[in-house]
């Protein structure tokens, strides 16, 4: 499933709020809009948007997965916002592969 969740995060909220029923759902990815140092280890903050997200998340079976190599996925096109990793993949809990990838900069 590929989801992009505006600043409102609209789609999460639709994902919580209409308990969408999708079987055998193995990937989840895209840009989420949500900021956590539990997936940007240079961001300084908790979300709480997350524990919702992280809620969804579990109940389609899916963990998070986290690159080798920690990189942002998001670059900032001015000099007042700081990179920052929104782009997230979640994959089928006990998934071979869950943590075994690198993300390439362009």
């Amino acid at each position: 499933m590929n989801v992009y969740s505006d600043f409102s995060h609209s789609a999460l909220k639709y994902l919580k709020d209409t308990e969408v029923n999708i079987q055998n759902l193995l990937i989840m990815t895209e840009n989420f809009n949500i900021h956590n140092s539990l997936w940007n280890l240079f961001f300084p903050h908790y979300s709480s948007i997350s524990n919702n997200f992280l809620i969804i998340a579990n109940l389609f079976n899916l963990d998070l997965s986290i690159p080798t190599n920690q990189v942002s996925t998001r670059f900032s096109d001015n000099d007042h916002d700081s990179n920052s990793v929104i782009d997230l993949m979640f994959l089928f809990s006990g998934s071979s592969g869950l943590d075994n990838y690198m993300i390439y900069p362009k």
